[in-house]
């Protein structure tokens, strides 16, 4: 058993009070974790400067290369833990036994982790648009083209309130330590595992591990001191912390997907083609993702579409964590599986709603200290049923029927939406939709994501302003290493 302190800039602290978290299965205790206090975290924040000043002591191309180190010590190093120490095959297990996800997706997420870390340059290239990272440590700079610009931190720290369902997530404030910003995370309750092994490999890179703290704790208080006391939080949550936090500045929600695929007419003839890329994007990493796929919109052929999908996914049965076969993740709650499936049950009653999977056996599964929920595919006659616009946390889809000239205004918010279409009209209606956030045009999953284009908000536009800055000499504000610069510029 690990005992997992707190971490205040870099520095261990057991609290008196400390929280054990479990085996789903056996019960085990697999870790103590100290919990952290709002009073403690708004201390802490009076050093919040320093952590920014830390990172901002080494060039960010030396940054970069220390996290690209990072990623192999992330992913492939026996790294501290706490008290003690744990291998990637000790984190994968550990993250499997808390969290209930297979272990094989554990190892999937740390693969992403690497992959992010491992092409940060490109990431951050292609996230700030070419612009030369010594203008955001240094505040201003002339471009290549002659101007200057410049751009001001919001914060000297971006707060994290991190979920425990989805590992995956922690791709999203990986790119934070390069641009000069430290990390105050607050993991989630059953997930503090990528957040400390994170750190582990960052610090053992060389980066300074005042840039970190680390403040574990159950219920809102902690969290709510985060999203209140940092200038700049990333928040993960459902519909009411969306609407909680919707239109504040200082917080990036991120919140349920209702991810799409959409057949246009002049494909949906041809749905069978399809049907592997439909199948992945419901299945992937247990369907826990916001970019898996819960909703799939076509004018015609419906009903065959969600059949289909339904004798792809409907006989999957949930099998142990260490079955490299597994393809089902665990509710570590019971109760949780247990009011979805009623949800869902209530759902099924409105008109015009057939559960599609219901042949294959209950949906779903109890066992005494946890639960599953087996794949579910709901047919909708039309889009006004109110489980067309429902996401859950395991593989689910409705799959609905729609007139083409009516899908994108009845679809509602979608975070990944895959357009299945030649037309031009409604490729351009897609483009212009801003209720979509991500857009793939031709038979890409929702789940395959391009790392090199923002997902979900760019972190660099959240954590640094842009703004007007002139100097009297704009001749000396190239800054050193910018290569060669236009040095006459014209004033008025």
């Amino acid at each position: 058993m690990l005992k997992l302190p707190i971490i205040r800039w870099g520095k261990p602290y057991e609290s008196l009070e400390f929280r054990e978290i479990r085996h789903f299965i056996s019960g085990e205790t697999i870790a103590q974790i100290s919990q952290a206090g709002a009073g403690l975290l708004k201390r802490d924040l009076r050093k919040a400067t320093a952590a920014r000043e830390a990172l901002r002591s080494i060039p960010c191309a030396e940054l970069i290369q220390k996290v690209q180190q990072a990623a192999t010590l992330f992913r492939d190093g026996t790294l501290p833990m706490g008290d003690g120490t744990q291998t990637p095959a000790e984190f994968a297990r550990a993250q499997s036994a808390t969290t209930g996800l297979p272990e094989h997706m554990c190892r999937s997420n740390m693969e992403k982790n690497y992959y992010v870390l491992r092409h940060m340059d490109e990431l951050l290239d292609a996230l700030t648009r070419g612009l030369d990272l010594n203008i955001l440590s240094h505040g201003y700079g002339t471009e290549e083209r002659g101007v200057t610009v410049s751009y001001q931190a919001q914060s000297p720290v971006l707060g994290l309130v991190l979920p425990s369902n989805s590992p995956g997530v922690h791709t999203l404030w990986l790119p934070v330590i390069p641009l000069q910003i430290g990390l105050v995370l607050k993991p989630g309750s059953l997930e503090p595992w990528t957040p400390y092994r994170m750190m582990s490999a960052f610090v053992e890179a060389g980066i300074p591990s005042e840039a970190f703290s680390i403040y574990p704790g159950e219920g809102a208080d902690i969290g709510s001191a985060v999203v209140s006391d940092c200038n700049r939080c990333m928040i993960f949550g459902g519909e009411p912390t969306i609407e909680q936090y919707q239109g504040n500045p200082k917080v990036q929600v991120h919140g349920p997907g209702y991810s799409k695929i959409l057949l246009g007419d002049d494909l949906v003839d041809d749905w069978e083609d399809y049907l592997d890329l439909m199948v992945e994007s419901v299945l992937a990493n247990s369907g826990r993702s916001c970019i898996n796929t819960s909703g799939i919109w076509a004018s015609r052929h419906t009903h065959d579409i969600a059949e289909a999908i339904a004798e792809r996914i409907g006989p999957i049965e949930a099998l142990p964590p260490e079955d490299d076969a597994a393809q089902l993740a665990a509710f570590t709650n019971p109760d949780m599986a247990t009011a979805i499936w009623n949800t869902i049950e209530a759902d099924l009653e409105e008109s015009g709603v057939e559960h599609l999977t219901e042949s294959f056996g209950p949906r779903l599964v109890q066992h005494p200290q946890h639960a599953y929920l087996k794949p579910t595919v709901i047919h909708c006659n039309n889009a006004t049923c109110s489980i067309a616009s429902k996401e859950y946390m395991f593989p689910f889809v409705a799959v609905v029927e729609c007139p083409e000239d009516k899908m994108i205004a009845s679809m509602g918010r979608t975070l990944v939406a895959s357009g299945l279409t030649h037309a031009r009209g409604l490729q351009r209606q897609l483009t212009d939709a801003t209720h979509i956030d991500r857009l793939n045009l031709g038979p890409i999953k929702t789940t395959q994501l391009d790392w090199l284009q923002p997902h979900e908000g760019n972190i660099v536009d959240f954590l640094y302003r842009a703004r007007a800055l002139q100097t009297t000499d704009q001749a000396n504000t190239s800054l050193p290493g910018e290569g060669n610069k236009k040095a006459e510029t014209s004033t008025s």
